[in-house]
């Protein structure tokens, strides 16, 4: 299914609702089945079912250990992290800490750039210009 969004639009739905909770901001996945009906013109069971669908496809990638490219947004990867010793803060007491897997996240220069407040006609500090 190739949907287009309106980038406008949507962030001014963001823009309210971070305002709405006084700038703190968690999008629920209810959220935005909600969002994608009203701003794409998807019914209800559709648009929940693509939310659903799309996480659940980055869930599935991940757990086989495959890298998650989000053009324009960034990377999700899984990355193994050694057993280590560690200190419990109450007692001081030195405790082992297990080796596990943990997913990163590392976000693309666009997205770095749209946070920074750098629009497009600003150069990136790492362009070599002619």
């Amino acid at each position: 299914m190739n949907v287009n969004i309106e980038e406008d639009i949507i962030k001014a739905t963001l823009n309210d609702v971070m305002a709405e909770s006084g700038g703190a901001f968690t999008l629920t996945k209810a959220e935005l089945a909600e969002l994608l009906f009203a701003q794409v013109g998807l019914n209800k069971r559709e648009a929940k079912e693509m939310v659903e669908a799309f996480f659940e496809e980055i869930r599935n990638a991940l757990e086989r250990g495959e890298l998650v490219k989000l053009s324009g947004f960034g990377n999700f990867s899984v990355r193994d992290k050694a057993s280590r010793p560690g200190r419990n803060p109450k007692t001081g007491e030195m405790v082992p800490i297990a080796a596990r897997r943990v997913v990163t996240f590392h976000a693309s220069q666009k997205f770095k750039n749209a946070v920074e407040g750098v629009t497009n006609a600003e150069p990136s500090a790492t362009s070599l210009s002619a």
